[in-house]
């Protein structure tokens, strides 16, 4: 007899854990599989010269109660257990660049938040003021995002196309100011010839509510869904790669696993890119207008990152992240690089132990690169599951940019080599093969202000019992992709009925 599942979902991230647990609790049959050796996409942590370090939760905001991402892990039933750490309230990041001693500070809360750069741009008062208007009025017009009920991802459509970069010009001429205000656009990849407003506006505003590191990694967020999901009686498996669909009489009826198991459910959720959703799909069972839209996507810049090891006692600890640029017109404009200008930004992070001191354990760099960088050993795939030796000539190429980032470090911490116990260095490759995105993107689909329904993908796709979720749908990050995971669901479940539980479950 065929096992049969209600609800199969592809791929172990958060959007995929957090509709395992939604559906689970309702009452559905649901089981996740994972083809990595380890659970959580980008939750995934990893351990060098015994030091842990994130692979893409750096920090975390919206988790003091009664804030919008508190809501939601409260109702998953994870908030009580996260192990926390609070960043400096009066600066959680800071924006630097090398020709201005002054750091320029980010704090939290809205009335701190302008007050600290009020001190920095005195005659800027009213613009900063403005800024944090807009932004909370940007984050109301998306319902979900304060768990609003609603038919639509958001309400105003006018807000889709105004770019960040022409309201901080129709705030203030002060183009430094412009630059702080913009100053942690790393989160998203901005391009101020594109990047909306409202991407802006959702992706900082719940670090300026409030912002925390998890304490020894943010794999711990994926434990937690997991262990929830196995008391309400889900199943999740890794080393466990979907690599195509079952289809009898054109109805999807099953995954096939990469050991030659197939597994067979009701419905489908596909926490993978799309782009690689609809490939496993196979030919003819997409209208062909539909497959052109989502491979024609543009995919946000991958990176390339390096974690330091330190020494013990040998470099300060600090409670907050820094991003930092050559000048402050590179803000826009990082991306564009050439090989003799690379890196033109960078951002620095470090993790947080529990009882965390004086002394950091280790630092996380990550700038900008292209894809186009590692091309010569783009067909090559290296996991923890999958070992592959990509070659001498790629251990050059990262030994190489992995110096002249060390070197642009040293203009900011002049005695950090001194410091180094060990460094270690990643590529839009590992982007790839670890978490499954298309050319190493960070954050999954571009979106353009002057084409604001070009990578909107709903959560229904063309095939009735098929749905997306994840960070390429409608927001990357911690808080997008969990909304993006409760929109997925609604459209299974209900999504009135849903926002009631998750309200619900706050009241208690």
């Amino acid at each position: 007899m065929k096992e049969k599942y209600d609800v199969i979902i592809i791929g172990s991230g958060l959007g995929g854990l957090v509709s395992a647990n939604i559906l689970a609790r309702e009452g559905y049959k649901v089981c996740v599989f994972e083809k990595n050796n380890q659970y959580g996409g980008n939750l995934q942590i990893f351990v060098r010269d015994k030091t842990i370090f994130d692979t893409g939760i750096h920090y975390i905001g919206g988790l003091d109660k009664g804030q919008n991402l508190y809501m939601y892990f409260k109702y998953l039933g994870i908030m009580d257990d996260l192990k926390l750490k609070k960043l400096d309230i009066d600066k959680y990041d800071v924006i630097t660049f090398d020709d201005d001693k002054i750091e320029y500070p980010h704090a939290q809360g809205y009335e701190n938040f302008a007050n600290k750069l009020i001190e920095q741009f005195p005659d800027e008062a009213e613009a900063i003021q403005v800024y944090c208007k807009k932004l909370i009025d940007t984050c109301n017009s998306f319902p979900l995002y304060n768990l609003q009920p609603t038919s639509v991802f958001y309400e105003n459509t006018e807000l889709l196309s105004l770019k960040i970069s022409d309201f901080l010009d129709s705030i203030t001429t002060n183009e430094k100011l412009k630059s702080v205000l913009a100053g942690s656009n790393f989160l998203y990849a901005g391009d101020g010839e594109k990047t909306p407003l409202y991407v802006h506006a959702l992706s900082v505003n719940s670090y300026i509510q409030s912002s925390y590191r998890c304490v020894n990694g943010g794999g711990q967020i994926a434990k937690l869904l997991i262990r929830k999901l196995k008391e309400f009686g889900g199943e999740v498996y890794k080393r466990s790669e979907v690599t195509q669909f079952g289809f009898e009489e054109n109805k999807l009826v099953s995954v096939l696993l990469k050991n030659g198991t197939e597994i067979f459910a009701n419905l489908f959720i596909s926490n993978i890119e799309p782009k690689h959703t609809i490939k496993m799909l196979g030919d003819n069972k997409l209208r062909k207008s539909y497959v052109s839209r989502i491979n024609n996507i543009e995919s946000i810049i991958s990176a390339f990152s390096i974690y330091i090891v330190f020494k013990p006692e040998s470099f300060p600890y600090l409670n907050y992240n820094n991003y930092h640029f050559k000048d402050y017109k590179k803000v826009w404009t990082a991306q564009e690089y050439t090989q003799e200008s690379w890196p033109e930004g960078y951002w620095v992070s470090m993790s947080a132990k529990k009882n965390i001191g004086k002394w950091a354990e280790n630092m996380t760099v990550i700038s900008y690169m292209n894809f186009d960088e590692v091309t010569p050993w783009e067909n090559t795939f290296n996991t923890i599951v999958d070992k592959n030796d990509r070659g001498e000539s790629y251990n050059e190429f990262k030994t190489r940019k992995l110096e002249v980032m060390l070197t642009e470090l040293e203009k900011k911490f002049p005695n950090i080599r001194e410091a180094i116990q060990s460094v270690h260095a990643s590529t839009p490759l590992s982007y790839r093969d670890y978490i499954g995105v298309n050319r190493g993107s960070m954050y999954g689909y571009v979106k353009d202000a002057d084409s604001p329904m070009k990578s909107f993908l709903s959560p229904k796709t063309k095939l009735k019992n098929l749905f997306f979720t994840g960070q390429s749908l409608n927001m990357h990050g911690v808080l997008g992709v969990t909304i993006s995971a409760v929109l997925t669901c609604s459209e299974i479940v209900g999504r009135e009925m849903l926002l009631e539980k998750i309200a619900s479950a706050n009241q208690e």
